[in-house]
């Protein structure tokens, strides 16, 4: 079931509304402006968690940054070599 819809009229420069209804696919233009709005959602949600997080235990430095890509490409490697001798 999918949600109810409402139709709305935006403004927009008309060289990003014309590459956008080209990009749309068969989808259309409606759909392709409602997933890019709820993107931009989703990114106004994490970036408000980040604010209160920060404010709560300070910023991430990027040692802490650099740490945790360490770790995720040690284990992407890891995961990769048992994936392998598996198969």
């Amino acid at each position: 079931m999918s949600e109810p819809t409402g139709k709305y009229s935006i403004t927009m420069p008309r060289d990003i509304a014309e590459a956008a209804k080209a990009r749309s696919g068969p989808s259309g233009l409606s759909a392709y402006v409602a997933a890019a709005v709820a993107r931009q959602i989703e990114r106004d949600n994490l970036n408000e968690l980040i604010t209160v997080a920060e404010a709560e235990h300070g910023p991430v430095t990027d040692d802490e940054i650099q740490s945790l890509r360490d770790q995720l490409a040690d284990a992407r490697r890891e995961q990769n070599q048992h994936g392998a001798s598996a198969a």
